[in-house]
């Protein structure tokens, strides 16, 4: 980790800027948005330099899905804030075989087609991240259950590429999808109070 080093110098600022957007996500705070936009495009070329080729391709979803984001915690529920729910159980039973089938193509096509380190490992990141972020997008609590699963797959990849400072943040965004877990779980019954008590009024 040596500050004058340009590369450490664009990892730092990708990882300050992710961060600020996963811990104001975790607060339910629309301005996560912006902020991701600005992390995932320094990421991408941290990951670029890196050979983490599904991780670079991720940073571009993230930016399309943020705007997408952005604008359904705004007005995504008729014009209203989008609430807080669950995914319904049977959600899981086409979901998981095409995240199985999804990791297994890419990291195939990874191997087949570049120099990609780890290449299943980095696509099974890439797809989870995907599916994660599209629940988030959606205010969908279960998205933190996939975070956790995402970042204890991150963390030892991207130590394993000397991107210690960015493994050091993707364990502290592990405690944060635990801390937002809990505090989503506690907005969606005041959200579900709330609205009964409006029912009844």
């Amino acid at each position: 980790m040596n500050l004058s080093d340009p590369a450490f110098q664009l990892e730092l600022a990708a990882n300050i800027a992710v961060a600020g957007s996963i811990l104001l996500a975790g607060r339910n705070n629309v301005h996560t948005w912006w902020l991701g936009i600005v992390g995932c495009a320094l990421f991408a070329l941290v990951f670029e330099r890196s050979h983490l080729y599904a991780d670079m391709v991720l940073q571009f979803f993230f930016i399309a899905v943020s705007v997408l984001g952005w604008w359904q915690w705004l007005r995504g529920d008729h014009g209203a804030p989008l609430p807080i729910s669950r995914m319904p159980p049977r959600s899981w039973i086409w979901l998981v075989p095409l995240a199985v089938l999804a990791t297994s193509g890419y990291g195939w096509m990874l191997t087949r087609l570049t120099n990609a380190y780890a290449p299943y490992v980095d696509s099974a990141v890439l797809v989870l991240s995907m599916i994660a972020q599209l629940l988030m997008m959606r205010r969908k609590l279960e998205s933190w259950w996939l975070w956790l699963l995402v970042n204890s797959i991150a963390v030892p990849l991207y130590y394993s590429r000397g991107l210690h400072l960015t493994s050091i943040l993707y364990v502290g965004f592990w405690i944060n999808a635990l801390v937002a877990l809990r505090h989503w779980r506690h907005l969606m019954r005041d959200e579900a109070g709330a609205k009964a008590a409006d029912a009844v009024a």
